[in-house]
């Protein structure tokens, strides 16, 4: 019996749904994949943005009382806690701060310029909220962590030949095999790579919705206490209100570690008796991101919090962000994490090009899938522009370019086209980003600071533009 017209018209527009919907998640899987990618350099991006800044990998005590004692006299706001950052963060700057501002400490320990990372935050915040409200952007994204796991996991279980035709790649046609192999192939080289970034990323958001229900099941709705059921929990103290004698916290310091493993220390609850000093020091061939040293108010050693040599659990959960972000084995470690995150990203992008490919129709997904993938570098360079030449919001001109290329490129004859345009369209964004910087910065547009982002940046740019010609002939 055929099918009524109305049964025929109810599939047609469910499957124009799906197709839509499939866009879409493949869309914030790509843009999650490519920031977080680019993200691996969210330290140098740091410093790329005030590449002026002077550099040291050296400091003394009494640089840190004196930008200390400095910064709380100019700022009384309401904070939680100061910080000092050490040269051993990554980042070869001295930096004091509260929960609202942060400047940059000189030689003799006084605070000189406000730091701005504006930029580099924008792209962060790409990466673990999509530009989203903080609660529900956390969740959301780590959503896509695990979702990312049951794709990796059933992808595998789909292609019983993944493994013998690790290095089988066929080129030529339309494109269709050249990207199942691409898609394929990537996928068996860096799958424990893929699971790994997927569990710890889906780690950062979730996590905290399993901590409401448990404390919600078994402690009242106390959040805090299961938290202290994992990590360490603050020291209990009874103490006067003094200022924290942060030189004779140091000196019993720095004869426990190496001075170049500090990565800062932060002075919590200052001004209450429950304030106390808590220095946070990288543990050498461990992943845990830190071992933390917690002193009274007067200096006295209250002991460690056992993220080093503990409980293996808490060791694990405090591995998390360097496991996520590469930040280990220096800049080799970042290199391979951004190959392998490209992977990933290529992945991500290969899978709707086939699905595309074997579609029998073409409509306005054939055009928008390549406009992101291709718009989106684009669409941060932009980003850059509107920021460092017109002080233009980094996040409203990502996101206005990003829809602006998408409407465009509807005018478009074919996905070719618009691939080919927007790899142009890099290259041309790039040329006029580096001329911006170097008429905003000058001279320390050549620093090493500026130069670790814009040469990559510059390379790139002439392979999409070799690329696209390529592709012309």
């Amino acid at each position: 019996m055929a099918k009524q017209p109305s049964t025929r018209n109810l599939s047609k527009r469910s499957l124009a749904s799906h197709g839509w919907l499939g866009l879409l998640v493949s869309a914030f899987l790509y843009l999650i994949c490519l920031s977080g990618t680019v993200a691996v350099l969210h330290l140098e991006f740091e410093r790329w943005e005030q590449p002026y800044i002077a550099e040291t990998d050296t400091f003394t005590i009494e640089q840190v009382e004196t930008a200390y004692t400095q910064f709380t006299e100019r700022y009384d706001d309401d904070t939680h806690h100061y910080y000092f950052v050490f040269p051993g963060s990554g980042v070869p700057r001295l930096v004091m701060e509260d929960d609202n501002t942060a400047h940059f400490v000189d030689g003799s320990g006084n605070l000189t310029e406000k730091e701005t990372v504006t930029w580099t935050r924008m792209l962060g915040d790409l990466h673990m909220y999509l530009h989203l409200p903080v609660s529900f952007g956390m969740i959301f994204v780590s959503a896509f962590g695990a979702l990312l796991c049951a794709l990796i996991v059933s992808g595998l279980f789909a292609h019983p030949r993944i493994i013998k035709d690790a290095f089988r790649f066929r080129a030529g046609g339309d494109g269709l095999k050249s990207n199942i192999d691409l898609h394929n192939r990537l996928s068996v080289w860096g799958t424990p790579f893929y699971l790994m970034v997927a569990i710890t990323g889906a780690y950062f958001g979730l996590a905290g919705v399993v901590v409401s229900i448990i404390s919600q099941a078994f402690y009242s709705g106390d959040d805090l206490a299961v938290y202290d059921k994992v990590f360490t929990p603050e020291p209990v103290l009874e103490q006067a209100v003094t200022r924290p004698d942060i030189s004779k916290a140091m000196d019993d310091l720095l004869t426990r570690i190496d001075r170049e493993n500090l990565i800062f220390f932060t002075v919590h609850e200052p001004g209450t008796p429950q304030q106390f000093i808590e220095f946070f020091v990288k543990a050498p061939e461990h992943f845990t991101y830190s071992e933390n040293y917690q002193y009274d108010s007067a200096g006295a050693f209250l002991g460690t919090a056992g993220y080093e040599g503990g409980d293996g659990g808490k060791q694990i959960l405090w591995s998390v962000y360097r496991l996520h972000f590469g930040d280990f084995l220096g800049m080799p470690g970042k290199v391979l994490f951004i190959v392998l995150g490209m992977m990933l990203t290529i992945i991500s992008a290969t899978g709707i090009n086939i699905w595309l490919k074997k579609r029998k129709t073409q409509d306005a997904l054939n055009l928008l899938w390549p406009a992101l993938v291709w718009g989106t570098p684009g669409a941060l360079v932009a980003s850059a522009i509107g920021f460092f030449g017109l002080g233009l919001s980094p996040t409203v001109c990502f996101w206005a370019v990003l829809v602006l290329i998408g409407a465009v490129s509807l005018n478009a004859s074919s996905q070719e086209q618009v691939t080919q345009k927007l790899k142009y369209a890099f290259a041309i964004l790039t040329g006029c980003f580096l001329v911006t910087y170097f008429v905003v910065f000058g001279a320390a547009a050549l620093s090493i600071a500026a130069l670790q982002i814009n040469g990559p940046l510059l390379l790139i740019a002439l392979w999409s533009c070799y690329s696209a010609y390529s592709n012309k002939r």
